[in-house]
């Protein structure tokens, strides 16, 4: 097939650097003033490396599903609801959606470096703060029809992720907000 650069695929980008990030993760925010890699937050309180280790579990889970929602090209993958709460769960889909309306897909896999930088078990509801350098150098977008096309303009690197996990009445810990700053590497 031929280069193709079709108008919808800048509109796009976009939608997937969000699927990207959080992966699928997070809204794109681009800003003069991203935050700055913070450390990794200590966790010698058993409730603080409790909660830190559920939300990095949960975080794991969603980046795993989201990968697999992108890759079936399924925006209502049954998995999305276990680990991702609203509003980010609404854009995820979202995403998902624009791209298999757009002949669209993702091929390959991210790899996380996740670390909790920021713990608030006091506030209601809990939240734990995550930061991440995604390396999505292999994970591709691609046209469905043609697996080795690489939509045009949507190749990333390495870059800073930020997530947000929420601790609801039920007691499980989902990622409910996040975002991805691809003009920061890391």
């Amino acid at each position: 097939m031929g280069a193709r650069q079709p108008r919808w695929a800048a509109g796009l980008l976009a939608a997937m650097a969000v699927a990207a990030a959080g992966l699928t993760a997070c809204a794109t925010e681009q800003s003069a003033a991203l935050p700055p890699l913070r450390a990794p937050v200590p966790t010698n309180d058993p409730a603080t490396a409790e909660a830190a280790d559920a939300a990095l579990a949960a975080y794991a889970g969603y980046l795993a599903v989201a990968e697999e929602a992108e890759h079936e090209v399924n925006p209502h993958h049954p998995d999305l609801k276990k680990y991702l709460a609203d509003p980010l769960l609404t854009r995820v889909r979202l995403s998902i959606r624009d791209a298999k309306e757009h002949g669209a897909m993702r091929t390959g896999s991210l790899i996380s470096e996740p670390a909790v930088t920021e713990v608030n078990l006091d506030t209601v509801p809990a939240t734990v703060a995550i930061q991440d350098c995604l390396d999505a150098t292999n994970y591709r977008l691609v046209y469905a029809d043609d697996k080795d096309e690489v939509v045009p303009g949507t190749a990333v690197g390495r870059y800073l992720a930020t997530a947000i996990a929420t601790r609801y009445d039920d007691g499980r810990w989902l990622i409910s907000a996040g975002t991805s700053h691809p003009d920061q590497p890391c």
